[in-house]
């Protein structure tokens, strides 16, 4: 079990590592839209007929709000709403054609929200069928969506594997009726297990649950019952997320319930410790963090070659060069730069309308930070990176060592000759090491708490 102490000592306030730099630490003061498309398109015409690109689409519609959840949406009932949600997404599609000039191979394609599946099967086909009437389709394409329980029918799911889906996430969170109410988020066993069904009914190979530890009212009679029901489903793939709470952010979305309601760093990590040795007795395999998988998982299969990624989308068994995100707040990644779309659907509407690529922040990487986020990303699906050559060393590499000096002795690592290994009893811990590399964040220390707790 885990080393008090040790949680006390790293349990601060970090980054999650879906991009280095991190979001608060983008430099909007060398960016532009303008730089964006010239990296975008230098970024294209390296790897679009190599390995093609991902596409990232948000739909942010929900008709009711989650507390935990710290995405961006909207909340309506309104399903009026999908009509010019999805014109305004073709025309965002249609301004990066132009700039791309070639069509792009579609390699990874991931459908989040919001609540992807508040979209009706018709809608989600028009948007699906639009989008690959121009572009080319890669060989055994990734493509996936997260599904609500709720609101996922066989129509829905019908015709995304008939366009080519053969992966779905669901939202479970937790099966506890007082949970559920205390974060607004009321779906019965049964839901979960009728949408797991018809999935694998009809054909999809890998069925995804996410399941959240630190939930409001959370103990561990309540989780050891989410995890025997997760088991009797038997889901591919298991992500175990520690629950994000970040009040100061998300405003009134996160404050449902009383700070009080919240387990304690002790019990949350107790929560995930007791998790960890269930999913492993009925099979899975810890992979990168917060995830597991079956062994015959592409996940799994991705993690054991060396071949996970982990972009804006999460962990990926696959890796492309350019990610495009699609709709209101949707991140994109060029490798060279990221940008950002506006964060309303009224701002991103009135943007696309006039001709306008909806981006209102981002960041050009430097040769440093191309080397920092090689060895945050190593860290992050591999639990290793190395420093045998030149071009991976950076200039306070010695510094970084340093650093880690105290987490060695700790046992979180270890080092065989140049290349840095994260232990199993490090894997937790695995953002504090990530942070001794972040050089953007070390130079400029946040004033104000802008992170979750790590642990």
């Amino acid at each position: 079990m885990l080393n008090k102490q040790l949680l006390h000592k790293y349990n601060i306030p970090g980054p999650r590592y879906t991009s280095y730099p991190t979001v608060p630490y983008w430099d909007q003061s060398s960016f532009s839209v303008e730089k964006w498309k010239e990296t975008l398109k230098r970024s294209f015409d390296e790897s679009n007929q190599a390995e093609g690109i991902s596409l990232y689409l948000h739909l942010p519609f929900c008709d009711s709000l989650c507390t935990f959840c710290a995405c961006h949406k909207h909340i309506t009932v309104q399903h009026s709403v999908e009509e010019g949600y999805i014109k305004t997404l073709l025309q965002e599609w249609d301004l990066y054609l132009d700039l791309l000039q070639d069509k792009p191979i579609i390699k990874e394609l991931h459908i989040g929200g919001g609540t992807p599946t508040f979209f009706s099967p018709e809608n989600l086909k028009i948007i699906l069928e639009s989008i690959f009437a121009k572009a080319i389709i890669a060989d055994e394409p990734e493509f996936s969506i997260e599904g609500h329980p709720n609101s996922t029918t066989r129509e829905h799911l019908q015709v995304l594997y008939d366009l080519g889906f053969r992966r779905i996430s669901f939202g479970v969170q937790d099966y506890d009726p007082k949970v559920q109410k205390a974060i607004n988020r009321i779906q019965p066993y049964e839901n979960v297990k009728e949408a797991t069904e018809i999935s694998r009914e009809i054909g999809f190979e890998s069925v995804s649950h996410d399941i959240i530890f630190g939930l409001p009212h959370q103990d561990l009679r309540a989780m050891k019952d989410t995890i025997e029901k997760t088991r009797s489903l038997n889901p591919d793939r298991i992500a175990f997320y520690s629950y994000a709470h970040v009040p100061w952010i998300k405003g009134v979305g996160q404050r449902g319930f009383n700070e009080d309601d919240l387990p304690t760093p002790e019990k949350k990590r107790e929560l995930y410790e007791v998790g960890k040795e269930m999913f492993e007795d009925m099979g899975y395999v810890e992979i990168g963090m917060d995830h597991f998988a079956l062994k015959s998982d592409s996940l799994y299969k991705s993690a054991v070659e060396g071949t996970m990624h982990r972009n804006f989308m999460g962990y990926s068994s696959s890796k492309t060069q350019v990610m495009i995100g699609l709709g209101m707040s949707a991140i994109s990644d060029s490798w060279y730069s990221f940008a950002q779309n506006v964060k309303t659907v009224k701002e991103y509407k009135e943007m696309v309308s006039k001709g306008e690529i909806p981006v209102v922040k981002g960041h050009i990487l430097n040769e440093e930070d191309l080397n920092i986020r090689k060895h945050i990303l190593n860290l992050m699906c591999n639990l290793e990176t190395s420093f045998d050559s030149e071009e991976t060393q950076f200039i306070e590499l010695e510094d970084t060592r340093e650093r880690l000096e105290e987490m060695e002795a700790d046992g979180l690592l270890k080092w065989q000759g140049d290349k840095l290994i994260v232990t199993e009893a490090g894997r937790i811990f695995v953002r504090n090491i990530c942070m001794t590399f972040d050089l953007r964040m070390l130079r400029n220390k946040p004033e104000t708490r802008i992170f979750s707790m790590t642990v």
